[in-house]
């Protein structure tokens, strides 16, 4: 193939990877996200946050906390990321904040499920025992490392939430709808993905135009790679139209609402609507069958409508909107410059690659675990099929489990993003801790799977947690004995 030729290829599939992805993972877990981090942000008092997960709370308790909040979100890490803003920008400690977005991706209920069931149930034990270890691991590091970073964010952080009451019940259930909104997007049971209802949209030539998309995007399943359907092409289109009207409208509804705030939030609400339910295009028009999970997000969208109108001001629905926009301008451009990059990286990444490299439980192939992780990004449970079919290929379980470690923490997305809401110099230190701690958990698990014996193993893991902590602890102590010093030596002075 011809160097021009090889880059139109490049970014065919760089734009063809963006299109399917908002096409098919955007909606019904990243747009509640945001709305959630706004409804943090907005509405929900420093206090209420601190006090389970700020720096200064139990370690006992900010850290299972944190932890426990992210188990119940089966989202990837682009959804995470704005909820990870939310709680932080409220004031939750850097640690704490930490855990909850490592754990969310990796050790959420929904992923280990899929994972027992495809992969088996010591993948699945492993994967949570491994997740919840090291991810609050990471977030005690990150605390110890950055702790006069933290003191001084949660000294900054905000505290001008628009109520004056405290967190009160109906902040509350707010919220609460809010997720339910995104479980409902995300949650794979037959009560939401059964049909109740169903029509046709008499629309001629549909089938052909889906063979156009298909041949437009070209995608290869077995690889995790999706296509763009005629639903994903017309919530491109919804989520354009959004973007246009949402610069207007929720973009200056801090100084009042406009006919584009309406218009805008109208647009969320029938975009959420159209990803909610299945459509088939065929040769005689467009089949519509109505799921469960499209009753239960218009159940839920018109119960948080009635709750914004009857029991918030218009000021507090104001500020909720202006910080909802706000993350958004933030971390959505990030997103899809990510995006738009691993689309054009997984194809100069070869799979067959990784399997030769990776076929036997050493350093450098739970290295190509993680590294494969970063690069070949899948969204939430699409890794675990895509493990399977490398575990059928060859890869040893260790490089394996680094690797499912590691995927849903460190896209090139979420890492970019990561680093405009705590700074480079963190979320690369995170980077770095997470790709160490994937790969230790891969060697044990590999090792583990080979016959060791899990005493030993078990052992020599305590001993490396051990020797860490302490040489971190030692490492505290020392900065704290400089600051204390140069604060005598300032007070000498004065």
């Amino acid at each position: 193939m011809e160097w021009g030729a090889y880059l139109v290829f490049l970014l065919q599939s760089g734009l063809g990877g963006l299109a399917s992805y908002l096409a098919a993972h955007v909606l019904l877990c990243l747009l509640p996200a945001f709305f959630i981090a706004g409804g943090l942000s907005a509405l929900v008092p420093k206090d209420a946050i601190t006090r389970l997960l700020g720096r200064n709370a139990p370690k006992v308790i900010a850290y299972p906390s944190a932890a426990m909040a992210g188990s119940v979100l089966a989202v990837c890490s682009c959804t995470i990321v704005p909820l990870f803003a939310g709680i932080y920008s409220k004031g939750a400690g850097l640690g704490p904040a930490i855990t909850f977005l490592f754990f969310a991706p990796a050790g959420n209920i929904l992923a280990l499920a899929y994972t027992g069931v495809a992969l088996g149930g010591d993948f699945a034990l492993a994967r949570v025992v491994l997740s919840l270890t090291f991810g609050i691991g990471i977030g005690l590091i990150m605390a110890l490392i950055f702790s006069r970073d933290d003191q001084a964010h949660a000294e900054a952080a905000d505290t001008g939430f628009v109520g004056g009451e405290g967190l009160t019940s109906r902040t509350v259930l707010f919220l609460v709808l809010m997720v339910g909104l995104l479980v409902f997007g995300t949650l794979q049971v037959r009560l939401l993905l059964n049909s109740y209802a169903s029509f046709t949209i008499p629309v001629d030539g549909l089938d052909r135009a889906q063979d156009f998309l298909f041949r437009l995007v070209p995608f290869d399943a077995a690889k995790g790679e999706e296509g763009v359907s005629v639903q994903g092409a017309i919530l491109i289109g919804l989520l354009l139209l959004i973007g246009f009207s949402a610069w207007r409208g929720l973009g200056r509804v801090h100084e009042g609402y406009n006919r584009w705030t309406w218009v805008s939030l109208g647009l969320i609400g029938l975009t959420l609507l159209v990803a909610a339910v299945r459509i088939e295009p065929r040769a005689r028009g467009l089949d519509v069958a109505i799921s469960g999970k499209a009753f239960g997000v218009l159940l839920t969208m018109s119960v948080l409508a009635f709750m914004a109108r009857k029991y918030f001001d218009a000021y507090e629905i104001q500020q909720w909107l202006w910080e909802t926009w706000r993350f958004v301008r933030q971390i959505f451009p990030l997103l899809v410059v990510g995006v738009f990059a691993v689309g054009i990286i997984r194809q100069l990444i070869r799979p067959e690659w990784v399997q030769a490299v990776a076929g036997a439980n050493t350093i450098f192939g739970n290295l190509a675990g993680v590294v494969f992780g970063v690069f070949m990004y899948f969204p939430t449970l699409v890794e675990v099929p895509i493990a399977k079919m490398f575990l059928s290929l060859g890869m040893h379980p260790g490089p394996l489990i680094a690797y499912l470690m590691a995927d849903p923490e460190l896209s090139l997305q979420s890492i970019l993003i990561t680093a405009s809401i705590i700074g480079r110099i963190k979320a690369w230190t995170y980077v770095g801790w997470v790709a160490l701690f994937s790969m230790i958990s891969g060697l044990l698990y590999g090792q583990w799977m080979d016959g060791a014996s899990p005493v030993i193993l078990t052992t020599c893991l305590a001993g490396f947690l051990i020797v860490l902590t302490g040489s971190l602890y030692a490492i505290g102590r020392r900065k704290e004995a400089v600051v204390r010093g140069v604060e005598v030596k300032e007070v000498g002075r004065g």
